[in-house]
């Protein structure tokens, strides 16, 4: 394991993120207090009458065949079974965003989504196993970055249905990829690389034919080396799956631990340039990340349905359920988030699609809005669903009810705060982003390593930055009440936006201002800048779309309207609340009790229980180079 200081750690993340800004942020310029609204609405339309069809006719087809799965058999067996496989391999369900050059169906991401709705409304473990292999495994890295020989030779076997999967993660290493311990060893005559190391939670790990793994190259023949991107045939000598893990939720998922041992693999199948792994990775993710909000859209809109069934269908003191004030709050919460949900996948669908904006902000976002929020809404369905919410489908069919599986949603959803970003990481992935122009203005300010004079000659620079910038966050349109009038009732709500983000911006450089170069350590007072944000995000999205619905449809439009401007309500109470936490907190004192309770100060506190995990291993299992022991769990389903 590299032995890495956290200056070293972080100079690895800053190194691997893309510095420019080439074109144009609707969610950059949100942080600076410009609510650009013209930058997604109207919402680009980028897709033509022959994909339209194409993809209209796709869906169609998968949803016949979604109707036919069983779910509950995926969960009762923990097992995806492989004639299930089959199918979405025939659909082409494993090629939707290859291109047709290479044998995929080629649609564009908002078809992609929709699709991933589809197969995560019958078990979550079918889209966690698509997005794992379409969203970041071998598909994405290669049509990005890869050569044209390797575009032939790789995308047409993953389009036909040779599942995929992306290594990182190691025993050790989760988020600061900085310590990656895997190594990738040229070979002396230079075409091959030896691989050694051990990956976990390698989702579709068991059955993947291809895999993408990073691993440290050494420094060798004036080469710098670094941590680099190869495409692996899963099937190589010295590949050894040693297990298959199991989750509190996605039952069925094939994640597993993997071991390479001197693994060959020809200098032709590494991607980019040597050290410029984690770059492709964060680069791959992008855009990878909206496969979650899609399967949380779908989460919200089965619970919303179950909520509406079950709360006009139960009665309790002489009237349904859903009559009484205390359900009718969470129906209306989990109706207009889910409204909410969809609106952000929308939006952030058909910006992916046209290509024109700067959407890696606005898929951080997305994604971690998404994933907080089908939490809430899952653990509001349990709530409604009372006793039957908490018990299994099984046991309800078993008793003659319908076998509705609220508590399995709510443990598979439990993982997309986790998944490809924890919310914690994400809150500091998008701060940074969200603060780039200011840390570019504050130079040497904002470093903590430089000395008096460098921040002095910094902060000269940095005022005139500010002086032109700080004058411009004291009016905007949001203090015109005609303002976005052609929203109708929704334009109050845009109007709040776009003075939100004046403050937004006025607090974040506050915040510049108080803490300097310690604000990276500020991490809650970044998390609820990045909150806010998110929120006014949505929002935006929301009305957008209701206003695309009411040009489409009248009625509809008027739904949508009303569901925009309840959920517009519900946001803005968060935003202020979270506005309130910026400065009336107990930061200081959580991060003081933290460190005493690290320190052991309160063990007497722990004290009249038992914990049955005591003994039974290390925190965090080690493991050393060589030949794995194991037997290799691995199988293919074709």
């Amino acid at each position: 394991m590299p032995d890495v200081s956290e200056r070293e750690a972080r100079s690895v993340a800053e190194a691997a993120r893309e510095s420019e800004w080439t074109r144009p942020s609707f969610a950059k310029k949100l942080y600076l207090g410009d609510f650009d609204l013209s930058l997604i609405h109207p919402q680009p339309h980028s897709i033509g009458a022959e994909d339209l069809a194409r993809g209209e006719e796709f869906l169609g087809k998968l949803r016949a065949y979604c109707e036919t799965l069983d779910g509950l058999l995926i969960e009762r067996e923990a097992k995806i079974p492989d004639e299930y496989l089959s199918g979405l391999a025939e659909l082409g369900v494993f090629g939707i965003k290859i291109p047709t050059a290479y044998g995929g169906l080629g649609l564009p991401m908002s078809y992609y989504g929709e699709a991933l709705m589809l197969v995560a409304s019958v078990h979550p473990s079918l889209s966690a196993l698509v997005s794992a292999h379409q969203s970041i495994g071998v598909p994405e890295p290669v049509k990005q970055f890869g050569t044209d020989e390797q575009k032939e030779r790789f995308l047409p076997r993953c389009a036909a249905g040779a599942v995929t999967a992306f290594l990182l993660t190691e025993p050790d290493v989760g988020s600061d990829p900085a310590r990656l311990a895997s190594t990738a060893t040229p070979t002396e005559d230079g075409t091959a690389y030896l691989l050694d190391g051990v990956k976990l939670w390698t989702t579709n790990g068991l059955i993947a034919e291809l895999v993408v793994v990073m691993a440290r190259v050494p420094e060798h023949d004036g080469q710098r080396g670094g941590i680099s991107a190869f495409v692996v045939e899963a099937d190589s000598p010295g590949i050894t799956v040693e297990n298959r893990n199991a989750f509190m939720g996605l039952r069925g998922i094939e994640n597993g631990v993997t071991r390479f041992h001197q693994v060959r693999v020809p200098a032709g199948n590494r991607l980019g340039r040597e050290g410029e792994g984690l770059k492709i990775a964060l680069t791959t993710l992008n855009t990878g990340r909206l496969s979650i909000p899609a399967t949380c859209t779908a989460a919200g809109k089965w619970c919303l349905k179950i909520a509406r069934e079950w709360s006009a269908e139960r009665i309790q003191w002489g009237r349904p359920v859903g009559k009484h004030g205390a359900v009718a709050e969470k129906i209306s919460f989990i109706a207009a988030t889910t409204f909410g949900l969809e609106s952000v996948l929308t939006l952030s669908a058909n910006l992916a699609d046209a290509g024109s904006k700067d959407i890696r902000i606005e898929a951080a976002l997305a994604k971690l809005w998404a994933s907080e929020m089908a939490w809430k809404i899952a653990d509001e369905l349990v709530q409604i669903r009372g006793g039957r919410g908490y018990e299994t489908a099984d046991s309800l069919a078993a008793r003659g009810e319908r076998a509705v599986p609220a508590e399995q949603v709510l443990r598979d959803l439990r993982i997309n705060r986790i998944f490809e970003g924890s919310t914690e990481i994400m809150h500091l992935l998008i701060a940074r982003e969200a603060v780039d122009a200011h840390l570019t203005a504050a130079g040497d300010l904002a470093s903590p390593d430089a000395d008096l004079q460098a921040k002095a000659k910094a902060a000269v620079g940095a005022s005139g930055f500010y002086a032109k910038w700080l004058p411009k966050l004291a009016v905007g349109k949001g203090s015109d009440p005609r303002s976005y009038g052609e929203f109708g009732a929704l334009g109050k709500h845009l109007r709040y936006v776009e003075r939100a983000s004046r403050k937004l911006a006025r607090q974040t450089f506050y915040g510049m201002g108080r803490w300097q170069a310690k604000l990276e350590y500020r991490q809650s007072f970044l998390g609820r800048i990045v909150d806010i944000g998110a929120e006014l995000f949505a929002m935006a999205a929301a009305c957008s779309r209701a206003e695309m619905l009411r040009r489409e449809d009248a009625v509809r439009g008027q739904a949508a309207y009303e569901l925009a401007g309840v959920f517009c309500e519900q946001s803005r109470l968060r935003v202020d609340q979270l506005f309130d936490r910026l400065w009336a907190n107990t930061d200081d004192s959580d991060r003081q009790l933290a460190s005493r309770v690290l320190d052991g100060a309160y063990t007497w506190l722990e004290d009249g229980v038992v914990d049955v995990s005591e003994g039974t291993g290390p925190w965090i299992a080690e493991w050393e180079p060589g030949e794995s022991k194991a037997e290799n769990v691995s199988r293919r389903y074709r």
